[in-house]
């Protein structure tokens, strides 16, 4: 099966605009905390896994799951590594728009075997960082999430990289990262201080037990202070809470 056969515009990419959503021009608080979200990924992932897939969701909107997800990939591609980031959020996406990418083709435009050449959504910032819009919005995003063309676009796309990461829709708006949830190596969960509601936060969490769904950890957004971020661990007590890695300050 070809995936990659058809040409995009390079000239799309505008590595200045890019840096504005990138953690390298954040506090140096909020880069740590991605490089460490990263190093705790590595103790969570199965040392056995080729080309882990990592869901990155949340329980609602505007919890700051896209830029994590752009961040995290970042990070990881700093390394050295092979890093396709894919914007999963068929519905809102919001990754071309913030990487300031043209949106198609992209990720539909593989799932309706139009295809793309995979060289044409390597970023102009790391050569080994490249970044699959969401395309086209289609009328069943959830169906084509999990369905067997995703499975063989993934598993094809683990042969040329060493991580995959997908920004996904919040689990409690739709059900589309659970749908997909059986194609990935596990999830991080995205969680906005003073914004997260706690009962919207549990229902995620039993909509992805209830999924089987594999919680790698989770991140906590726009932390005021230390003091205020472990407080608002311990007024959740959630028992995914225990495998989580240490908050992240980005925004």
């Amino acid at each position: 099966m070809k995936l990659f056969n058809k040409k995009h515009n390079p000239n799309s990419f505008s590595a200045n605009e890019i840096k504005k959503t990138l953690h390298e021009n954040l506090e140096f608080t909020a880069i740590e905390q991605y490089k460490l979200l990263r190093t705790n990924l590595d103790f969570t992932l199965p040392e056995d896994q080729k080309c882990p897939i990592i869901g990155v969701t949340s329980s609602m909107r505007g919890e700051g799951k896209s830029t994590t997800a752009v961040n995290l990939s970042y990070v990881l591609a700093e390394k050295g590594k092979n890093v396709l980031l894919i914007d999963g959020d068929l519905r809102l996406p919001s990754v071309a728009k913030k990487m300031r990418i043209s949106g198609s083709p992209g990720l539909t435009d593989l799932l309706m075997g139009k295809g793309a050449h995979i060289g044409d959504f390597q970023s102009p910032l790391l050569t080994n960082w490249y970044i699959l819009p969401s395309g086209s919005i289609p009328p069943n995003p959830s169906e084509l999430l999990g369905s067997r063309r995703m499975e063989a676009i993934l598993n094809d796309l683990k042969e040329k990289f060493d991580y995959i990461v997908i920004d996904l829709p919040p689990v409690n708006i739709v059900s589309d990262a659970l749908s997909i949830s059986s194609l990935i190596t596990g999830m991080v969960v995205v969680i906005r201080e003073e914004y997260t509601e706690k009962q919207e936060l549990e229902r995620c969490f039993r909509q992805l037990k209830l999924s089987n769904v594999n919680v790698l950890g989770c991140v906590l957004n726009e932390s005021k202070n230390s003091n205020s971020s472990y407080s608002k661990y311990k007024k959740y007590k959630y028992k995914y809470y225990q495998k989580a890695p240490q908050r992240n300050e980005a925004t």
